[in-house]
């Protein structure tokens, strides 16, 4: 029997009989005692079990956290889907929902457009974080030692216009940051431009975001805006059900929402 397997099985039996002793546990699981005490020390470490004052054994509040980011994740794509589509008819262009899954970005739904030329993901393509409009969106609003990690990895390149420089992708991280949406120049694929928001959970945190593609040229400025307030729409409406609680856009703004998006 794997120690993945012996751990699930700790983990199932305190959750239906918890708090146990070591004694009870092993003898529920039919395992040797001294076995038993590294795993729920393991299990300790990771945060995954806590002791009682009477020291036995309980289930602890991490795994609620891991499967509360799983259900965000799988609700993405209800929540979005209605705005993806509106977006994508204004646009006509493609608008990729995506999912923060540790280092990647996941795409986990998209809304083609009508344009010929398009980025056409499929659902479940995970790319990284240093190029694409999601990807550094997403990164933005990683913590600053999750951000490091990135910083510090080897950044893949794709074209030409990706950036693999830490120092530049700090730099362009600052700037998303600084007026709350993303730019993707030609990043991933040439001929292919990109305009992103993130959706965020309720610390604030990258829980995913949503990307419209096509082969538009898209850069900062006031050009880009009508796009980018459909964006902060969608992303705002998302936040908001996750748990954002914060301002939104968490940035000042100097343009003025358009009354069908305020």
């Amino acid at each position: 029997m794997s120690a993945i397997t012996r751990s699930i099985q700790a983990m199932d039996l305190l959750a239906r009989k918890g708090p146990l002793g070591v004694r009870a546990v092993a003898q529920q699981l039919e395992l040797p005692l001294g076995s038993v005490h590294r795993l729920l020390h393991d299990l300790l470490e990771e945060g995954i079990v806590d002791r009682t004052p009477s020291g036995e054994w309980e289930l602890s509040y991490r795994l609620l956290e891991i499967t509360g980011h799983q259900l965000e994740r799988i609700d993405l794509p209800r929540l979005c889907r209605p705005f993806a589509e509106r977006i994508a008819e204004a646009t006509k262009e493609t608008v990729n929902i995506n999912a923060l899954s540790g280092h990647w970005g996941i795409c986990i739904d998209k809304v083609r457009g009508n344009e010929r030329m398009q980025l056409d993901l499929r659902i479940g393509n995970r790319g990284p974080l240093n190029c694409g409009g999601a990807g550094k969106a997403m990164l933005a609003y990683m913590s600053d030692e999750e951000r490091e990690d990135i910083y510090l990895a080897p950044l893949p390149a794709f074209t030409p216009m990706t950036i693999t420089d830490p120092t530049r992708l700090r730099d362009e991280i600052a700037r998303i940051r600084s007026r709350f949406y993303s730019i993707d120049d030609q990043e991933v694929v040439m001929g292919v431009y990109c305009v992103s928001v993130p959706i965020l959970d309720r610390t604030g945190r990258a829980a995913g975001a949503i990307s419209v593609t096509g082969p538009s040229p898209k850069a900062p400025g006031p050009g880009i805006m009508p796009v980018v307030e459909m964006l902060w729409d969608a992303c705002g409406h998302v936040s908001r059900r996750l748990g954002f609680s914060g301002s939104w856009p968490p940035v000042p703004v100097t343009t003025t929402l358009t009354p069908e998006l305020a």
